[in-house]
């Protein structure tokens, strides 16, 4: 697929008897690359429960199950990867463990020096934008700026963070990016899931890659 891909990123709180029937919902409205299992404020044993849940719907729906920060709960629920973006030193560790049976994302860098010194580890993604952030119509102008400037000069794969406003996808795709991602944009929407990615994806049709010489 020549052109941007789906990210989804969960809420940071959930039900997952609740999120479970939504994603399924969601893969029925097109194409989803990955699926961020996002709990930063939750223990491994809430995460793990959780991605007991969710995993086998996201990789039913033909997507890679993300989860983030605890490579505990992502190895024991039989994820297909975990994002990590505490440190330098954990995210060597997670690719020397997870790799290259599993993926491995990192971000959440502030600088360009640490984005490419995070890359050399050998990460299979790159992500730009701020997940901890309120989400605003827009993408943050850090997160366009950042993404294409990677996306120009780097092979590591990239992800954007867009805003909750699915028009603001045509900015974010310009940039370049491999993957553009949504969280609230999916889960606070007034329409169904499926109709929000219906819409995601044919705005991503839009912005397909140039061709390789």
């Amino acid at each position: 697929m020549n052109r941007p891909r789906l990210f989804l990123v969960t809420p940071p709180e959930f039900d997952p008897s609740d999120l479970a029937p939504k994603l399924k919902q969601a893969f029925s409205g097109g194409d989803i690359a990955c699926v961020l299992i996002y709990m930063p404020d939750a223990g491994t044993k809430e995460v793990q429960a959780a991605a007991e849940i969710l995993v086998p719907v996201i990789q039913e729906g033909g997507a890679a199950a993300i989860v983030y920060r605890d490579t505990q709960a992502a190895g024991r629920s039989g994820a297909d990867g975990v994002h990590v973006d505490t440190s330098l030193e954990d995210v060597k560790l997670a690719v020397e463990s997870f790799q290259p049976e599993r993926i491995v994302g990192t971000g959440g860098t502030k600088l360009k020096h640490d984005a490419m010194e995070w890359a050399e580890t050998g990460v299979d993604y790159l992500f730009f934008g701020k997940l901890d952030l309120v989400e605003k119509e827009n993408a943050h102008d850090k997160t366009l700026t950042g993404a294409a400037w990677w996306a120009e000069l780097f092979e590591t794969p990239c992800v954007a963070l867009a805003g909750n406003a699915l028009a603001t996808l045509n900015d974010v795709a310009s940039t370049g990016a491999d993957f553009v991602a949504l969280k609230d944009a999916v889960w606070k929407s007034a329409d169904a899931p499926e109709t929000v990615v219906e819409q995601a994806n044919r705005i991503l049709e839009a912005h397909p890659f140039p061709e390789v010489e």
